[in-house]
């Protein structure tokens, strides 16, 4: 199996298309992201497509709610086999806490994952929000509280990932949506950099969408981003077989 560090993100109105760029990409991508349209589309068989592409998938629903509905949702979460889900951090402590505790429970390696700040985001939008200080710090306060009650997996962008690398050490994941290939725009995304950029700055998984689903061949689009992951990653780390 490939040890691909890049996570493809299912995208897609369908579950039929889904299924096709899971298993055109399958042999260059390590992980299936199943976001909120997909699953709110299909379901448990969303899920599902992990085991028909033989690949892990990460359930991106970004929970956010009171402690004891987010701690029921982990739980079916890990019966669907999901193997990384994403909770807000803004949830607080109480949830996290809850979130991770269930998910071990459970039993089924059900791995949580604390989003800090959406990579849509920027100061101004921070300012408007009512959170005052640059988006680099609310990112570290919020993975710092995240820590605390037991997270070690967490959403940043590209640009938080050396910062957050050196607050919470090489046994923090983490994982850096807002990325592109080189020399490409941002979209919608404000925060974004290129893969190899992410791996450097300390990122451990690269999310990768439209660079990938919009490719007039997409196999050949994912394997040059994983080839630009894995030319970024540590010498010391390995090739292929030595994932953090």
């Amino acid at each position: 199996m490939t040890r691909s560090r890049v996570i493809v993100a299912l995208d897609l109105p369908s579950l039929e298309e889904a299924r096709a760029l899971a298993l055109g990409v399958r042999d260059a991508v390590g992980m299936l992201k199943v976001g909120l349209e997909l699953f709110v589309h299909a379901g448990p068989d969303a899920v599902a497509l992990g085991r028909d592409a033989g690949r892990p998938v990460f359930l991106d629903l970004k929970l956010c709610d009171i402690p004891e509905t987010v701690d029921r949702a982990v739980a079916r979460a890990s019966a669907l086999g999901a193997n990384m889900l994403t909770v807000h951090a803004g949830g607080g402590p109480a949830m996290l806490r809850r979130a991770v505790d269930r998910a071990r429970r459970e039993g089924g390696g059900l791995e949580i994952v604390a989003v800090t700040v959406l990579t849509s985001l920027d100061a101004t939008d921070l300012g408007a929000m009512g959170v005052g200080g640059d988006v680099a710090t609310q990112v570290e306060r919020l993975a710092r509280m995240a820590w605390a009650e037991g997270v070690r997996a967490f959403v940043c962008s590209p640009h938080e990932a050396s910062r957050l690398r050196a607050a919470l050490g090489g046994d923090a994941v983490l994982v850096t949506p807002g990325v592109r290939a080189a020399a490409t725009g941002g979209d919608d995304q404000k925060r974004t950099m290129s893969a190899g950029e992410a791996v450097r700055a300390g990122a451990d998984w690269v999310v990768v969408g439209r660079p990938i689903r919009d490719a007039s061949d997409r196999l050949a689009a994912a394997r040059a981003i994983a080839a630009e992951v894995d030319a970024a990653r540590p010498s010391g780390e390995g090739r292929e077989d030595g994932a953090r």
